[in-house]
């Protein structure tokens, strides 16, 4: 049961990457507004890029273990392939 429940916590496809990543960001820039009225001036606009960036850096590396994850299961796959013959 737990088994079940953990996979609702497991990106599977680009998908929900891609869905997961817009909430990042979503949330990412609502913190940034925020800390431009915060920290009037240059301070708070480089806080906003820094919350923008962080987004862009987290979505690349999602996106690039669920390619690293899909290669990995095909790899798998080729090799017991190659061992059944």
């Amino acid at each position: 049961m737990l088994r079940k429940i953990g996979r609702l916590f497991v990106i599977k496809t680009r998908w929900e990457a891609y869905l997961i990543i817009y909430a990042l960001a979503l949330g990412a820039m609502t913190r940034g507004a925020h800390y431009t009225v915060e920290y009037p001036g240059v301070g708070g606009w480089m806080l906003f890029a820094c919350t923008a960036g962080a987004v862009f850096l987290g979505g690349a590396k999602i996106l690039d273990c669920l390619r690293y994850e899909q290669e990995a299961r095909e790899r798998k796959a080729a090799e017991g392939i190659q061992a059944e013959s």
